[in-house]
């Protein structure tokens, strides 16, 4: 068992070194992820009758392992290894069947493959899903057609979300992705001890801001969301979006899988918002009362940002990939974001 404890370390370079915060491990024990090498991800698919060519080209994700991997016939396919101890396989099958649910009803989504029967496999001490490999580029979040576009298809993924609720999966709400997260940051000491006051109160008072906004909205229904709906997980082609990664899905607001595709000034967020229900609300209603969350959802997901970081911080890619993460710096200014969100939570919510 890891022994944890305060502890800071200097890495020594151009400019000023970074301090960083946090538990420190004694745990000799090599990251579950360390096992997970070529041959073995080729072991896997041979063992679900996928026999792979040797090529392997690591795709960009930091939760899950994934992997496009060129195959001896046919096209890549696309494997992912679920990270180990996140998610039950209960909660898994669920994401799963609810991706396969909206591709039986046309909507463009990349489904595991089933094979022999299942879409959840298991190798080792790992378990794993293949997908078709499905290319794209990044939708052009800018121009108003391709945001009532998109805004169509995420109505109609919340038409089928509607219908009945995850049984396995969590829903995301102040406890999941706020308190828990700062439960954990003070619990395993990632606050530097000079500004662990600034912070948790800072957060306290974030929090009291998302629960007025939830009480201003009233009783929001919950549905299955993507959960993670922003650009990155949508992919583009000429025949329009697909959405991609569906690790993050879970109940919650319908407004979730829309504020992450705004950007801007508030008036940019006012005509793109307008352009997404545009095409939203052929499908789907919307209730207006949900635009009083969108700031206290903003607030959440970063403390659920911070949280991830720290959680992961013992895998071995999370230091190489976020180097910044856990400085005197980077808590800083977490305050100071967490104070201009307390602001903007007490303004009016942007008009639809």
């Amino acid at each position: 068992m890891a022994v944890r404890g305060s502890f800071f370390c200097v890495l020594h370079g151009i400019g000023n070194p970074a301090v960083y915060y946090g538990p420190m491990t004694t745990d000799t024990q090599p990251h579950p992820y360390a096992a997970l090498g070529p041959d073995c991800v080729l072991d896997a698919l041979d063992s679900v009758g996928l026999r792979g060519d040797g090529r392997l080209l690591a795709l960009n994700s930091y939760e899950n392992r994934v992997y496009q991997v060129g195959m001896e016939e046919g096209q890549p396919l696309v494997a992912k290894f679920y990270r180990p101890g996140r998610w039950s396989d209960a909660a898994i099958l669920e994401e799963h069947a609810f991706v396969a649910e909206l591709a039986e009803l046309e909507i463009p989504v990349v489904a595991p493959l089933a094979l022999d029967g299942r879409t959840l496999h298991t190798y080792q001490d790992f378990r794993f899903a293949v997908f078709p490999r499905k290319g794209g580029r990044a939708p052009e979040l800018d121009d108003p057609k391709v945001l009532e576009w998109t805004g169509r298809f995420i109505g109609r993924i919340h038409a089928a979300g509607r219908v009945k609720p995850f049984m396995e999966r969590p829903a995301l709400n102040i406890d999941t992705f706020g308190r828990e997260s700062r439960d954990y940051l003070l619990a395993n000491g990632f606050i530097p001890p000079d500004i662990q006051a600034a912070w948790t109160t800072t957060v306290d008072c974030a929090l009291d801001g998302v629960a007025r906004c939830y009480e201003r909205a009233g009783d929001v229904a919950l549905l299955r969301l993507h959960g993670d709906c922003h650009g990155g997980n949508v992919l583009w082609t000429d025949a329009g979006p697909h959405f991609v990664d569906f690790d993050d899905s879970r109940m919650g607001p319908a407004v979730q899988d829309l504020w992450m595709m705004l950007s801007g000034e508030r008036g940019d967020m006012v005509r793109q918002m307008a352009d997404i229900l545009a095409g939203y609300e052929d499908f789907c209603e919307f209730d207006s009362r949900e635009m009083h969350v969108v700031e206290a959802l903003r607030t959440l997901r970063l403390l659920h940002y911070s949280a991830w970081l720290a959680r992961r911080w013992n895998d071995p890619a999370f230091p190489v990939a976020f180097p910044w993460f856990n400085t005197q710096r980077y808590w800083q200014d977490r305050i100071l974001e967490l104070r201009e969100q307390i602001a903007l939570m007490d303004e009016s919510p942007l008009p639809i």
